[in-house]
């Protein structure tokens, strides 16, 4: 019998893959959390598949996720960029990902990591919510609101309310597996612990 998954993942097997390994299992490396928000904030309005589609493009354009390499980018990268098919060729979205990566190094020069700073909004916890269906998962709560105004008041853009939810739930900040998903009966879930960076 076929082992039961968030019926969310189900159209692909870049979707199943992505949900059985890395959907929300708690990151707390920098670079992994940068290249969440490179994602993230670059699928606003479009399909989470192709993102995942391009995401080795994003991988080889952006620098491997090294926010101070990204940071140090200039419009001259903005305009190779837009040429590239093997991204999400929008100016907008280009941009804000290399002023994010400027933000992301301030907060982590501020917080000692962003890491610390980003699951301080949990206090440091895994909000375990246990769904019983995919209708029960919200798209934007208290908490992604409050994270969407903090990152806007500095400096990020493309991460609003349910984009900052969206990145919470890939991150595992919030567990929102239904209750019944494989991953959740699977021996193989990591247990979630704070780690520091």
């Amino acid at each position: 019998m076929e082992p039961i998954r968030c019926n969310w993942c189900l159209g692909s097997p870049e979707y199943i893959d992505y949900h059985d390994t890395e959907w929300g299992i708690p990151v707390y490396d920098d670079v992994s959390l940068f290249e969440c928000i490179v994602l993230e904030s670059a699928q606003a309005g479009l399909s989470w598949i192709t993102i995942l589609r391009k995401r080795e493009g994003y991988r080889a354009l952006f620098h491997h996720f090294d926010p101070e390499k990204v940071a140090n980018m200039t419009g001259a990268d903005v305009e190779r960029l837009l040429l590239d098919q093997r991204i999400v060729r929008h100016r907008a979205k280009i941009e804000a990902t290399i002023s994010n990566a400027k933000a992301f190094l301030n907060i982590a020069d501020e917080f000692g990591s962003f890491s610390q700073y980003y699951w301080g909004f949990s206090d440091h916890k895994v909000m375990d919510n246990r769904f019983d269906s995919l209708a029960e998962v919200p798209a934007v709560t208290e908490l992604s609101k409050r994270l969407a105004k903090d990152l806007k008041k500095r400096g990020f853009k493309f991460l609003g309310p349910t984009t900052c939810y969206a990145f919470m739930q890939a991150t595992g900040m919030v567990n929102d597996h239904i209750a019944d998903c494989v991953t959740r009966t699977s021996s193989s879930m990591p247990t979630p612990s704070r780690q520091e960076t």
